[in-house]
């Protein structure tokens, strides 16, 4: 029957069972989108192309972008501006003292050391995570990382002197049982043995789109 044949009742009523269906179907769509998926925060969305860049170009192209997405998660909420009590700055985090090593250490100027800069940033966690992750050893990938993860978030000069501790035994394992014996007071060590456990457990699954991740 052609629409003209149908009364202006019947095309109303018609028009108004469309518009149910369809908002029906945007319902039954938004919960079929995964929880995890709905938990990032809208703030990382426009990172998301960079960090992948800055992880390929300092991991390869497997590199981990979940878990890296999950540590800006768990460093800063993706806040570009983002103050620590003790004085980290930026997504990263980075304590002043780590930038400006950092900073030395890849040839960058003063000027282009940018803590609060997100592109700086997210190549420079990257970059750091790299080279933790190439200073220790263990029987997986997720061991290791693991293990440059309590680094990052330990600081480099408590790390060095933890590590000096269970030589050469740098795994996770080693590592996590030296926690306290650095400089460092021992009431720290359950924040930095929690912090891979929910950058890699909690956080990471939510950003599995983005990218790889790491498993047990």
């Amino acid at each position: 029957m052609a629409w003209g044949n149908f009364s202006k009742a019947q095309r109303q009523e018609f028009l108004a069972t469309l518009i149910v269906l369809c908002l029906a179907l945007l319902i039954l769509s938004f919960w079929s989108i995964p929880a995890q998926a709905q938990d990032v925060p809208r703030a990382a969305i426009k990172h998301r192309a960079d960090l992948v860049r800055a992880a390929h170009a300092a991991w390869g192209l497997d590199a981990p972008v979940a878990a890296f997405a999950a540590q800006i998660h768990q460093e800063s909420g993706w806040n570009p501006e983002a103050v620590s009590r003790v004085g980290a700055v930026g997504m990263a985090q980075f304590m002043p003292a780590t930038a400006r090593w950092w900073c030395e250490a890849n040839g960058l100027a003063a000027a282009e050391c940018q803590p609060t800069n997100p592109t700086w940033a997210m190549r420079a966690l990257v970059g750091y995570d790299r080279w933790l992750f190439d200073r220790v050893r263990g029987p997986s990938e997720f061991d290791r990382l693991w293990a440059a993860l309590r680094a990052y978030n330990g600081g480099l000069g408590h790390w060095q002197q933890e590590a000096a501790t269970v030589r050469p035994a740098l795994d996770r394992v080693a590592v996590d049982s030296a926690c306290g014996h650095a400089r460092r007071h021992p009431s720290f060590c359950p924040e930095n043995l929690g912090y891979p456990r929910r950058i890699l457990n909690l956080l990471q699954p939510r950003y599995l789109a983005w990218g790889r991740g790491v498993s047990a």
